[in-house]
Formats: C-alpha cells, structure tokens, sequence
C-alpha cells in the first residue's frame, strides 16, 4: 500500500520544481513550477500544487482537470468566446477538449487533479 501523499501549506512551500514557461506562449514569459503529490500509472492521473507567473499564452486541455486556485487572477477564453475569470478561492473544472487562451493578471497559485 502507498503511504499518503502531502503537502502542508502550499502557499508557503520554497522548495517547488521549475517547470519552465508554456510552449504555446503569446504574450510575456510565464514561468511555471510546482510540486507533484501523485502520478498514476502511464501518467493517466496526476494531482499537485501549480503556480504560475503572468503572461498569456494559448490553452488545451488534454484530459479533465480540477482546480482549486488558492491565489491570483488569470481569465480563460475557450475559443467559443466564453470568459472565465479566476480570482483566489475558486474552484473550476476545464473538461478535456476545452481549447482557448489562458492570460495570468497576478500570479496564479493552485491545487489540481487530472484524471
């Protein structure tokens, strides 16, 4: 059986891994990095701690995601035109397929699971 996973205090944590910036950037430089709590077998799921500098850049999402966004602001414009602003404590869930830009205002902070 595999221990628990956790990660106390995201908010605070010093030590997160350096993910680099999106491939798909637009506008600006983010920077992304976190830390990885679980990778499922094949990486069919995986849940951890994500934050990322401001910037803009297009978005697809691959397979479901769910997010708790702890700090910051960013919109999300799927190419159908729908906007979604994301402030500190929302909660969102981007289904698989969804496709659009993502534009980080203030540094974004989250907890997420894909599946």
């Amino acid at each position: 059986m595999k221990p628990i996973a956790t990660l106390q205090k995201p908010l605070e944590h010093t030590t997160l891994v350096d993910w680099g910036s999106p491939a798909t950037m637009i506008e600006g430089r983010s920077q992304t990095r976190g830390a990885l709590l679980h990778k499922g077998p094949k990486g069919e799921s995986e849940c951890g701690f994500w934050e990322c500098t401001p910037g803009v850049w297009a978005c697809e999402v691959t397979r479901d995601e769910f997010c708790h966004f702890l700090e910051g602001e960013a919109v999300y414009e799927a190419q159908t035109g729908e906007v979604t602003e994301i402030r500190a404590d929302t909660i969102a869930f981007f289904p698989a397929g969804w496709t659009g830009r993502c534009r980080v205002i203030k540094t974004v902070k989250k907890v997420y699971m894909i599946r």
